[in-house]
């Protein structure tokens, strides 16, 4: 009987000890399941606060010097051109413009100029890009539009310049602010010229989204060079490519969670699959070669999704944003013959 009592306390004391064991296998794993999704969300934050978030009025930080020279400086047109570039830019700021005011879908004062040209042939909106200015890298060919009879509208996107906003949206949002600008001109447009959407990476994919939407029909073609073909797919690309992060699909689900969450988008909003499945209105695409901000098959993907009649230009050797620079007469002669074509 003791035998039987003190075979049944051991097994007793095994179960409880296996139990403990376990309990404790089961925390720790616990545990670094908690730090690792604690990580994934402390990155999403950072590169959340970092791409979406507004940064007017603060302060610059110091960036890692092999982050700011590899992906912004390289691809930007001072690298290389910043004799044409300054000068397009003063010229830009030289010219009196008038300011103009649209209320965007969701309640934003948005600012814009509008510079007139000696008889017109044709209206040209210009979007600029990701973080940009009205005069930054679209001011090159504004100057040779506005040179060519083209009457302009320099839009200021969302949380850029003079316009209002606390979220950058990777197009979202600002194809509707395209729309609606598009929506402006028309109605100042007394002559019903043509009217040209034209855009640069982030200013270009919001134009592209925009033909999704109803446009006025005074809208011919859209020009898009260097655009992105989504939100996530770019996001991708620059966690791949800028941060060395190969496994991202939790990270882009937390940054789609904090997007919804604080900034009133899913990432899925900026994406220009569905808006190119179903235009109709003409389309110019431009990329530079060796553009590693963003990547050229994002063109090429935009190029094949597209229903409308559309051309693609591939400028050899031009980064982003470059392409005007890169091969002035390649560029310039393409838009003017869209131009004719479609006018």
């Amino acid at each position: 009987m003791d035998q039987e009592r003190w075979f049944s306390v051991l097994c007793s004391d095994k179960t409880i000890t296996r139990g403990v064991f376990m309990k404790k296998r089961i925390s720790k794993v616990f545990i670094v399941l908690l730090i690792i999704v604690s990580g994934f969300m402390e990155i999403s934050w950072r590169l959340f606060h970092m791409m979406i978030c507004c940064k007017r009025g603060a302060p610059k930080k110091e960036r890692k010097k092999w982050f700011e020279l590899s992906h912004i400086r390289e691809n930007h047109p001072q690298n290389g051109y910043e004799k044409e570039y300054h000068e397009s830019k003063e010229w830009c700021f030289a010219q009196k413009m008038e300011d103009c005011y649209i209320r965007s879908v969701d309640g934003l004062k948005l600012h814009g100029f509008y510079l007139p040209a000696e008889n017109p042939k044709r209206f040209v909106i210009l979007s600029h890009g990701y973080r940009g200015s009205r005069f930054g890298t679209m001011s090159f060919m504004a100057k040779y539009l506005h040179e060519h009879q083209c009457d302009l509208l320099f839009m200021e996107q969302r949380c850029c310049g003079d316009s209002e906003g606390k979220y950058i949206t990777f197009g979202a949002m600002e194809q509707w602010d395209v729309q609606r600008w598009a929506i402006y001109v028309s109605k100042r447009n007394k002559k019903k010229l043509p009217i040209y959407l034209y855009g640069q990476s982030m200013g270009a994919s919001a134009v592209l989204m925009a033909s999704a939407h109803r446009l006025p029909s005074e809208v011919k073609g859209l020009i898009a060079d260097c655009g992105f073909h989504s939100m996530k797919g770019q996001m991708k690309d620059m966690a791949v490519h800028w941060f060395h992060l190969h496994h991202v699909p939790l990270l882009l689900m937390q940054m789609d969670w904090l997007c919804s969450t604080l900034a009133g988008f899913h990432m899925k909003d900026a994406d220009t699959t569905a808006a190119m499945q179903t235009n109709t209105i003409p389309v110019l695409f431009y990329h530079g070669d060796k553009d590693t901000y963003v990547y050229p098959h994002n063109s090429f993907q935009n190029y094949r999704l597209c229903k409308a009649p559309k051309e693609l230009v591939v400028v050899p050797g031009a980064r982003h944003l470059c392409c005007a620079y890169a091969d002035p007469r390649l560029y310039q002669n393409t838009m003017m013959h869209f131009f004719e074509k479609y006018d």
